[in-house]
């Protein structure tokens, strides 16, 4: 296996702002407030970041696939600067970038930012396969939604477990009331209203079993990070976090093609999580890990990551649970700040933002929702569909081994 890029890089100033839709913004305001935040955490001028990278999935933000947007609005006088977009991992494959970047030696400092302002554009949560993946697909897959693709994996998740489907019900409304009692405590997120169990489980059906607060919803947002070497991290202040891993893997389309998948679980979540505690040298991230911000782009996704990332055993997710495991107070507390289900889902802002909650609280700054000595946090991606996607996971630490 390559030696990997663990504590070669470390993340020195993390910027964001409130998830919502901002009717007085543009997306570049967004963009200028997430990176002038994060310029001021780090201490750093802009003078002295040697690369950028801008991830935009879709193209409110302007100039085609361009970087132009990032370059004009931030100043940045013939910079490199490079426009990113991997559907709903594009945030975290800016930050990728950013520290393979400075891990190779090709920048000292390097800013990752992504930006979404989806409000502007008409984006109804409801778009067709073909949207997303072009002509092809939609002549091949002409009806398939996000909300029925995860839907579908719901029901044969409960039918290959035997859990009665009103359990599974929930048990997934578990999964989303946690997620709004912790956006309850996070002053950024978007969706900050205390709900009920029953209103959970009582809401109007999006696509059976996933009601209304099984999905996460539609945001405007940016966020930023700034990556340096360990030498200048180490100058620059006290408490750099320190990348451990940063796995990516994508689907080949297998799924579709082959019976040996069972629609249960994403195959590219398990591949890309095990690369990531090989490069991080995790043997058991149940209980190595602190912290977990998953894609819950709905709340049967994240049941099923659990299982995906090895922190809990197929089929018994629902337990832990149930058990409050990945409460704020449990064992390995997950969504911390909300998650998508609550803080909100700019697409390619969200990644970033995943990662500056793991930064805050293994700093111990995370204020109300602070937890209790977190040493390893993890993030993760979904872009995509169950049987057609890519999923990003990335592991970092408050100590460099």
């Amino acid at each position: 296996m390559p030696e990997g890029i663990k504590d070669k890089v470390a993340i020195v100033g993390m910027g964001l702002t409130k998830f919502k839709e901002h009717w007085d913004k543009s997306a570049q305001d967004l963009l200028v407030d997430a990176a002038m935040e994060a310029i001021q955490d780090a201490g750093v001028d802009m003078k002295n970041i040697d690369s950028f990278y801008l991830a935009s999935c879709f193209d409110e933000i302007g100039m085609g696939k361009s970087a132009l947007p990032l370059a004009l609005t931030l100043k940045l006088p013939f910079k490199p600067v490079t426009r990113v977009e991997n559907f709903c991992a594009s945030g975290t494959e800016a930050l990728r970038n950013a520290v393979y970047a400075v891990a190779s030696g090709a920048a000292d400092i390097a800013m990752a930012v992504g930006a979404e302002k989806l409000k502007d554009i008409g984006y109804g949560g409801l778009p067709e396969f073909a949207g997303a993946l072009g002509t092809e697909a939609r002549q091949t897959y002409p009806t398939i939604t996000a909300p029925g693709a995860f839907a579908m994996m719901a029901n044969s998740y409960f039918d290959k477990y035997g859990i009665d489907p009103k359990e599974g019900k929930r048990i997934m409304a578990m999964v989303s009331k946690k997620s709004h009692d912790n956006g309850l405590l996070s002053e950024k997120a978007h969706l900050r209203k205390q709900v009920t169990l029953e209103q959970i489980i009582n809401s109007p059906i999006v696509a059976a079993p996933l009601g209304l607060f099984d999905c996460s919803g539609v945001s405007d947002g940016a966020s930023a990070a700034i990556v340096a070497s360990a030498e200048i991290a180490k100058s620059l202040r006290s408490d750099p976090i320190w990348v451990k891993a940063m796995q990516i893997a994508v689907s080949s389309g297998e799924e579709f093609m082959f019976q040996e998948w069972d629609g249960t679980h994403i195959i590219s979540t398990e591949q890309a999580s095990m690369r990531a505690y090989k490069e991080a040298g995790i043997k058991d991230p149940r209980q190595e890990l602190s912290v977990l911000q998953l894609h819950d782009c709905f709340s049967i996704t994240e049941l099923v990551t659990y299982e995906d990332i090895h922190v809990s055993k197929r089929g018994q997710a629902g337990h832990d649970i149930e058990d409050g495991f990945f409460n704020l107070d449990g064992g390995l507390p997950a969504q911390t700040d909300g998650g998508l289900k609550c803080f909100g889902h700019p697409i390619a802002a969200s990644g970033l933002r995943m990662m500056y909650e793991i930064y805050k609280q293994l700093q111990g700054r995370a204020d109300k929702r602070q937890i209790k000595n977190p040493r390893l946090g993890l993030t993760h991606n979904l872009g995509g569909f169950p049987a057609m996607n890519i999923s990003s996971i990335s592991i970092v630490g408050n100590e460099r081994d």
